[in-house]
C-alpha cells in the first residue's frame, strides 16, 4: 500500500467542513463563535508549524535534541494542567513536572525498547510521537484527578480528621478520595476501551491506513499505543498525587491552604 498524501488544496476544501459549526454556533446564538474560529486558526497554525519543524528534527535525528524536546513538551503540559486546577502553582507544578516526565521515560523506552525493538529508542521518527501522544492523554486524566482529589479532599476535610482520629494512617484516611478521583479520571478510559474498533475507530490507526500501512499493522501499533496511554496515565496520576501531598499537609497531616484566591471549593 503506497501512502496517500493530502494536498494543500484537499485540507482547504476539508477544512470547509468547519462552516457547519460555526453557522450552528453563531444560528443559536453561543457566543462561542469567536473562540472556535480562532481555536480553529490556532490548531491549523501550530500543526502547519510543528510538521515543519518536526521534519528538520526528524533530519537532524540528534538525541540529545529529541530528550530536550521531550523536556520542553514536559514543561509545558505541566503549566497546563496546573493551570486547569484549582490549586496554586507552587504546590502543584513540580509534582506534576517530575510524574508526567517520569512516566513518559519509562513506558517510552520500554515500549520502544522491548516492543518496537527499535534500534534507538531516541530516534526522533520513534521517541518524540510517542512522547508526544503519552503527554496528550496524560494531561486530560491528571487535570481531572487532582481537581476531583483535592476538591473532595477539602469539601470533605471532617470525614478525613475524623478517619485520622480514629487512628487511620493519611494514606487510608485520604483512600476514599483517591478512589474517587481514579474512579471519575479513569470511567471514560475505560469506556473507550471498551468499545474500540466497534463503535468507535482511533484517529491514529485510521491515519496509518490512510498513510499506506497495512491494517493489520495499523491494529497492532493501535492495541499498544492504547495500552501505553491506559499505563501512562495511571502511573502519572499516582506519582503526582504521592508527590503532592508532600507538599499540601503538614507534619500534622492537616491539609494547607492549597486553592488559589477565589477558586477555593470549600
Amino acid at each position: 500500500m503506497g501512502t496517500v498524501d493530502l494536498t494543500y488544496t484537499g485540507l482547504a476544501i476539508g477544512m470547509l467542513l468547519m462552516l457547519i459549526p460555526f453557522y450552528f454556533l453563531w444560528r443559536f446564538r453561543t457566543g462561542l463563535l469567536s473562540s472556535a474560529l480562532w481555536g480553529t486558526v490556532r490548531m491549523t497554525v501550530q500543526l502547519l508549524l510543528i510538521g515543519v519543524y518536526l521534519r528538520f528534527l526528524f533530519q537532524w535525528d540528534n538525541e540529545w535534541v529529541n530528550v530536550l524536546w521531550m523536556a520542553v513538551m514536559a514543561v509545558i503540559a505541566s503549566h497546563t494542567a496546573v493551570s486547569r486546577t484549582a490549586l496554586r502553582r507552587e504546590v502543584l507544578l513540580l509534582p506534576v513536572f517530575t510524574g508526567f516526565l517520569a512516566t513518559v521515560l519509562l513506558v517510552s523506552l520500554y515500549f520502544l525498547a522491548f516492543v518496537v525493538r527499535a534500534d534507538d529508542v531516541f530516534a526522533a521518527r520513534f521517541f518524540i510521537p510517542v512522547a508526544g501522544v503519552l503527554f496528550g492523554n496524560m494531561l486530560t486524566v491528571n487535570i481531572m484527578a487532582v481537581n476531583v482529589y483535592y476538591s473532595e479532599l477539602q469539601r470533605e476535610q471532617d470525614m478525613y480528621y475524623y478517619l485520622l482520629g480514629n487512628g487511620a494512617t493519611r494514606f487510608e484516611a485520604t483512600l476514599p478520595f483517591l478512589r474517587s478521583a481514579v474512579i471519575k479520571s479513569f470511567s471514560p478510559c475505560i469506556a473507550n476501551m471498551a468499545v474500540l474498533g466497534i463503535v468507535s475507530f482511533p484517529g491514529t490507526m485510521i491515519g496509518q491506513i490512510l498513510g499506506g500501512s497495512m491494517p493489520e499493522v495499523a491494529i497492532k501499533y493501535q492495541l499498544m499505543i492504547s495500552v501505553i496511554t491506559v499505563v501512562a496515565s495511571m502511573l502519572s496520576l499516582v506519582i503526582t498525587i504521592s508527590l503532592s501531598v508532600r507538599r499540601t499537609f503538614d507534619e500534622f497531616g492537616r491539609l494547607k491552604p492549597i486553592f488559589r484566591k477565589g477558586r477555593n471549593t470549600k
